[in-house]
């Protein structure tokens, strides 16, 4: 049923969108179906979790962190995540460059907007993301390459679609000024299983989506 459901929203998304699969509290079993499907982004929201999956599944997946960034657990995923989406601060960016350069490698990140009516979801305000001088900072390790987002959690198809018409407009504002030249600034990471047809007709380059994919979570199992 994983390969069908893979399949079936590929069918759904336009060339330049990428399906990162989201196994968190999935067995290991349930993604190597997926992977059988010709699945190779998977993302993953609690840092030992990915770290032990790391471990003994394929060494080509790609890895993605989506879950809120903690600063003492990126030692456990560092040396080999693919990107890390959702640094929602400049201090988090701080924190990946100096977790990066430990173990000697460039990772890339996306910036969390925050558009959502909901307080408790994090991100840069875009005000706050638009006014910022990044050219106070120097990274040498991080490698910032779009931005990501979540929409209000609401039966409001409307507001959802004007979170992401957001969430695109911040993205094509730093992409035509700070970050304008760089080839690297073209992602923006938005939608999820119930809301990511919405996303993608409002620009989104990157849709994750799990439990479309591999059914309700159990929760109880939360590492």
């Amino acid at each position: 049923m994983i390969k069908e459901n893979i399949e079936s929203i590929r069918q759904t998304l336009p060339e330049g969108v990428r399906l990162v699969a989201v196994s968190k509290l999935k067995p290991g079993e349930d993604i190597m179906d997926a992977y059988a499907a010709g699945q190779r982004a998977f993302g993953e929201n609690y840092a030992t979790e990915l770290r032990d999956k790391a471990a003994v599944l394929p060494k080509d997946i790609e890895w993605h962190f989506i879950g809120h960034l903690q600063g003492k657990q990126l030692k456990y995923y560092m040396p080999f995540v693919s990107m890390i989406h959702g640094v929602d601060s400049i201090e988090h960016l701080e924190e990946v460059e100096k977790a990066a350069a430990k173990v000697g490698r460039r990772v890339d990140v996306l910036l969390q907007v925050h558009v959502a009516q909901e307080e408790t979801k994090f991100g840069f305000a875009p005000d706050e993301l638009l006014d910022f001088h990044f050219s106070l900072f120097t990274f040498h390790f991080v490698r910032i390459c779009g931005v990501m987002g979540m929409a209000s959690n609401t039966p409001d198809q409307a507001r959802v679609r004007d979170d992401f018409r957001r969430i695109r407009q911040v993205f094509e504002a730093l992409k035509t000024g700070v970050f304008a030249g760089k080839e690297e600034f073209k992602e923006v990471s938005m939608g999820m299983s119930h809301d990511y047809r919405i996303a993608v007709e409002e620009g989104s380059t990157m849709v994750r989506i799990g439990s479309s994919i591999f059914g309700a979570r159990d929760y109880s199992k939360k590492k």
